[in-house]
């Protein structure tokens, strides 16, 4: 893992090891405790009984699973070990933070602590409470025993090498035959085939392969995968099913309504849903749930992943379940050679016997041999594995959850700073996706990882990282890039390893369980543990040092910030605190006083200031403010925060940065340097910053004086950024820019040779940067007064013979008025890997491209009318076209060329008379907007089978109903051909289209299930079909805007107007409504969120009150009902006081 030896140890190891490394800092500084030998007593006290019970921890910890008397000794000290590390922690903070000596004072520091100790009291009882811990060591018969030698390296191939999957080729092919059987229930048009065993055995993996196998995939026209997990939930569950099936969110609770719309769904269709990893055993349960699936065509089957055989007989027949075996012994060698990078010719044969006696143990579980086989990958030391054979803990299991033998073995060798990485994990909920680099800097701010000689904290961390994934302890996420996750055998094993000290609240029923031990929690924003229940019991947390908000998925929550200075003033020893999306516009003055906080998360909050005390944090590591839009300065006390390795500051409003950003040297990561016009925040402040990584955009480069000053930012050394953004401010007063002076701090801010990514924003001059050998991505913006793209863009020196942008994959120009010309050599033989190539608003841009673009696949342009566009590259497979000339040349291009690559096609802006045979559409093509063009015509000459999203905005006058996204269409009067040519339509936009009738045809269109549509006299004529027409209809907005003066709306919605199936209404920019009609609303009760926007007259409710199944009301300037909800006014407040969160502007009530 690192440069020197890691060895596997006690999980409580690194615990002591980290407390042993502070006390003789403390001890051999005389000036700390000059006259204070009470202390120093204590403190040597305390620092024997760390060194007494360091030798008998790894002991303890394999004895704990046999011995619950060393468990709860375990327990016990942990917790004493916790109180001490947080009075030595505090300690060094008070020494650190002691102003210098004055002359003639023997020492200011011993009165610090004098002070300290007689205001805290707290040592003594620290030092007896381990002494007494301790002690009990020997009635436990606990022996010191020899470490485990961990310091070998797993390879790193097995990081990228996904492993075989030896053993499964029949079970896969029983399980397509089941599949493909369309007899093999013939009392039912649905078959459900589970597969049954235990957990590890391979189920999840055995599916996979069958749901992906290609005949599998024809067969089926519907498909969707989902991961039930222990909360079964059939309201839930249903819900879920019914977004994969439709693509579409849902937000309704109501039970009948998601079978209903799920019916719908599946009814004329052949499916395959995979239910993998379900627990619930009672039948009723399962018979409610399955009753939409009966509408499918025969031949649908669901495929059901469990470890439990009750399961199995309560959702199928004994001649469809599939009991799957464990792996045979031969098979179960072949995984394990494969994950310990081992081959059956070249093994060791003494390791072979031993290494095949350790499979035979893992009982032929798949899981257990990968991790066993990661664990010893890479360790040719017989007696090591004859010592993994031969332990203990294949005789234990585990009473609460059932964790195989073989994965406790994998963390009882874990290295100790690695097992309280792992651990900390727990705090997140199963299967949830977690971030590397945010893990990381947690485990940096609880102090989990080791100094190394010239490595980073950060690269530390990324070693742990790599290592647990090796281990088979992590697992990448199979589609999202740096997103992470755990299986749930691992997740249940590191909850036994979490015990008491960790709580993550995320479901009411376990209200009751934080214990005064608690030290790490979690709250789960989309659990149903609801906030004001931490708050209750901040008292009995006073030493919790972990308090984040874990967000699924982003969503707005009520929070009263009034309860955040409660969380402040009482959880003081906080290292780690998390405001994550939370409603916040400030936090008091107490910030100051969490002197052990490390880590501080304020992301999109409310922020508008941070208090001065902020300056007080010490310790302080990681700071994130993204996205705080309402942020517009830092404290002037940041300059104290001399131990910040990361801020992020992204998409902020900061006009410049406060003053001493240069005494941050501990800064790895700053996302953002606005630069100042005066002493202590101009730019030559970066120089200092000889550590930065990652990314920086450097904005408001008008305030540097002169290249000097540029040249003091010592970019060309900060080889560790691999993106950069140089950004001038827009020129709004039309100062006379000094080219010279701007060229030459450009020259000066010149990055170094690995710089991955650039963008230069708002310049005048454009340098040469083609000779960035590793540059990948380039954007060029906002340059005014340039006139000529040409070959000193490629080479500095025309001497130079290398290939110009010789990595560049991206270049966007954009917004460059002046822009002539473009000249590229064919000489240069320049972009030879160039994939997207983008040219935003370059009027003067004349010519055609260059013609040498070997590796194009997108390419858009975009309000460049005299840029010609006659080539058309053969790979391309996304094409953005705006301008009369373009698009004209385009649609014929279309029409003649073979353009086998395109999936995606936008034109726009093209008031030519132009004809598009449907026939003559790219058949690859799924994506297609049209925008403002108004003569353009489809010829109907067939059908497209592949398109799945259209959109024609301002487009199309001849055609009176085709669309699914149509604006501004004043011609447009019926929707009817609509719903013949798409009657499976979901979504649908009908603004500013004032002649529209939405006129019923016969059929309920129980497909859509979006509308959003522009208020008219003569929609609301033609919609009192409504309820009838639409009855799945999920989401409706009604938008006010261009309301014309005569079509005044004083009172919406009109009784029986709305579909009853409606779970979301948006009422915006209605100015005219004066009065909310809740009659028009009572028979809504599926409906949960009700949003007013832009409403200013709107004053009154009328009707008993709002539906019972609200859940949010969100009323947004809307002044005059936003003031009486505010008030509670006796008219409106019966109404709507049901409704548990209400939100008037920004403030929940």
């Amino acid at each position: 893992m690192a440069a020197k030896n890691l060895y596997g140890g006690a999980y409580l190891s690194s615990f002591v090891d980290a407390a042993l490394d502070i006390l003789p800092e403390i001890l051999g500084d005389d000036s700390v405790l000059y006259g204070n030998d009470s202390t120093r007593v204590l403190l040597e006290r305390l620092e024997k009984s760390l060194s007494d019970v360091k030798p008998v921890l790894d002991d303890a910890e394999l004895k704990q699973f046999a011995d619950k008397r060393v468990k709860k000794w375990l327990v016990d000290l942990q917790d004493a070990l916790y109180l001490a590390d947080d009075y030595l922690d505090e300690l060094s903070t008070k020494i650190a933070t002691a102003p210098p000596r004055a002359p003639g004072i023997s020492s200011y520091c011993s009165s610090l602590v004098d002070s300290y100790i007689e205001g805290s009291g707290d040592l003594e009882y620290i030092v007896r409470r381990l002494e007494t811990a301790v002690k009990r060591k020997d009635n436990l018969r606990l022996k010191e025993t020899a470490k485990v030698d961990m310091s070998w390296r797993i390879p790193s191939t097995s990081l990228v090498v996904s492993s075989d999957i030896f053993g499964r080729d029949k079970d896969k092919e029983e399980i397509i035959k089941l599949l493909f059987d369309d007899t093999c229930d013939a009392e039912s048009p649905l078959t459900v085939i589970p597969i049954w065993g235990m957990g590890g055995i391979g189920k999840t993996t055995l599916a996979q392969l069958v749901y992906n196998d290609a005949e599998v995939v024809e067969k089926f026209d519907t498909m969707a995968w989902v991961c039930v997990a222990e909360n079964f939930d059939p309201v839930g569950l249903t819900r879920t099913i019914l977004e994969k099936i439709t693509s579409l969110s849902c937000n309704t609770n109501d039970f009948d309504s998601l079978q209903t719309r799920l019916k719908e769904a599946l009814t004329g269709k052949t499916f395959l849903v995979v239910l993998d990893d379900v627990w619930e055993d009672q039948k009723d349960m399962w018979e409610d749930l399955l009753k939409p699936f009966l509408f499918g065509n025969r031949g649908s089957k669901i495929l059901l992943t469990t470890r439990g055989e009750k399961v199995a007989s309560v959702v199928a027949t004994t001649k469809l379940q599939y009991p799957l075996s464990l792996l045979s012994e031969e098979d179960c060698w072949l995984v394990f050679l494969k994950q310990a990078n081992l081959s059956s010719d070249s093994i060791n044969p003494t390791l072979e016997k031993v290494g095949k006696d350790i499979v035979k143990k893992c009982g032929g579980l798949p899981l257990a041999v990968q991790a066993l086989g990661r664990l010893l990958g890479g360790n040719s030391n017989v007696t090591y594995w004859i010592q993994i054979l031969k332990s203990e803990i294949w005789e234990f299991s585990h009473d609460k959850i059932k964790v195989v033998p073989a994965l406790t073995i994998s963390y009882y060798y874990l290295p100790s700073c690695l097992k309280r990485c792992f651990v900390y994990c727990s705090l997140y909920p199963k299967d949830y996706e977690f971030s590397k680099s945010e893990l990381i800097l947690l485990w940096m701010a609880e102090n989990f990882l080791q100094p190394v000689a010239r490595k980073t904290l950060e690269e530390v961390g990324e070693e742990y990282f790599v290592e647990l994934i090796a281990r088979s302890f992590f697992q990448p996420h199979k589609t999202e890039e740096n997103k992470f996750v755990m299986h749930d055998l691992v997740h249940d094993l590191a909850m036994i390893f979490a015990g008491e000290f960790y709580f993550r609240a995320e479901e009411p029923k376990n209200a009751g369980e934080i214990d005064i031990k608690t030290r790490h929690l979690a709250h789960i924003a989309q659990g149903s543990y609801p906030i004001s229940k931490l708050v209750e019991v901040c008292d009995r947390m006073k030493h919790t040092r972990t308090f984040l908000e874990i967000i699924r998925l982003w969503e707005s929550f009520p929070f009263n910030m009034g309860n955040s200075p409660c969380i402040l003033s009482q959880l003081k020893c906080l290292r780690s605190l998390s405001f994550k999306c939370f409603p916040l516009e400030s936090l008091p003055d107490s910030l100051g006083e969490l002197i052990h906080l490390r880590y501080l998360d304020l992301s999109q909050t409310n922020i508008v200031t941070l208090p001065e005390s902020l300056g007080n944090l010490y310790n302080l590591q990681t700071m994130k403010l993204f996205e705080c839009c309402a942020l517009k300065m830092l404290p002037a006390s940041m300059q104290d925060l001399v131990n910040l390795r990361h801020l992020d500051i992204r998409r902020t409003s900061l006009h410049e940065m406060p003053k001493g950003m240069s005494k941050l040297q501990s800064l790895q990561f700053l996302s953002d340097y606005a630069v100042g016009k005066h002493k202590g925040n101009k730019i030559n402040e970066l120089g200092a910053l000889a550590n930065l990584h990652d990314s920086i955009d450097i904005s408001h480069l008008e305030n540097v004086v002169n290249s000097s000053e540029a040249l003091e930012a010592r970019m060309s050394e900060k080889d560790g950024i691999d993106s950069l953004v140089l950004r001038w401010s827009l020129d709004e007063d039309n100062n006379i820019v000094d080219s010279q002076i701007e060229n030459g701090i450009l020259d000066k801010l010149q990055p170094h040779s690995k710089l991955k990514q650039l963008e230069i924003k708002n310049c005048c001059t454009l340098p040469s940067l083609g000779q960035l050998p590793s540059l990948k991505h380039l954007r060029i913006s906002h340059f005014s007064s340039v006139e000529t793209v040409g070959d000193e863009f490629y080479r500095s020196d025309e001497s130079c013979s290398e290939t110009p942008f010789p990595m560049l994959e991206t270049l966007w120009f954009e917004s460059m008025p002046c822009w002539k010309e473009w000249r590229c050599s064919s000489e240069f033989n320049a972009l030879p890997r160039l994939r997207q190539l983008s040219i935003w608003e370059c009027p003067m841009l004349r010519g055609d491209l260059p013609n040498q673009l070997p590796s194009l696949q997108s390419l858009v342009i975009q309000n460049c009318e005299q840029l010609s566009c006659c080539c058309v590259p053969p790979l391309l497979s996304d094409l953005s076209i705006e301008g009369e000339h373009q698009v004209e040349s385009m649609v014929e291009a279309i029409k003649h060329t073979q353009l086998s690559c395109l999936t995606s096609l936008e034109i726009s802006y093209c008031s030519s008379h132009l004809s598009l045979p449907v026939s003559a559409i790219p058949s690859s093509l799924e994506k297609l907007e049209i925008w403002y063009c108004s003569k353009l015509e489809f010829q109907m000459d067939g059908q497209h089978h592949s398109l799945q999203e259209l959109l024609i905005d301002n487009s199309c006058d001849s055609v009176t109903s085709f669309s699914l996204c149509i604006w501004d269409c004043g011609s447009l009067k019926s929707a009817s051909t609509l719903w013949m040519l798409a009657p499976q339509l979901k979504d649908l936009i009908l603004l500013h289209c004032p002649e529209i009738e939405l006129s019923a045809t016969g059929d309920p269109h129980s497909s859509l299930r979006s509308l959003w549509i522009s208020y008219s006299e003569k929609l609301v004529r033609s919609a009192a079909f409504m309820n009838s027409q639409f009855h799945g209809l999920a989401s409706l907005t009604i938008d006010g805007f261009k309301i014309d003066e005569s079509e005044s709306v004083k009172c919406l919605p009109k009784e029986g107007w709305l579909p009853d199936s409606l779970e979301s209404l948006v009422l915006n920019g209605i100015e005219s409504m004066e009065t909310l009609e809740c009659k028009g609303l009572a028979h809504l009760t599926s409906l949960q969120e009700l949003y007013i926007r832009g409403c200013p007259k709107l004053e009154n409710m009328e009707g008993e009150k709002l539906p019972a199944s609200l859940i949010r009301l969100i009323i947004l300037r809307s002044p005059l009902l936003g003031k009486k909800c505010e008030m509670k006014d006796p008219q409106v407040w019966p109404k709507i006081s049901h409704i548990p969160n209400i939100q008037v502007d920004e403030t929940w009530i």
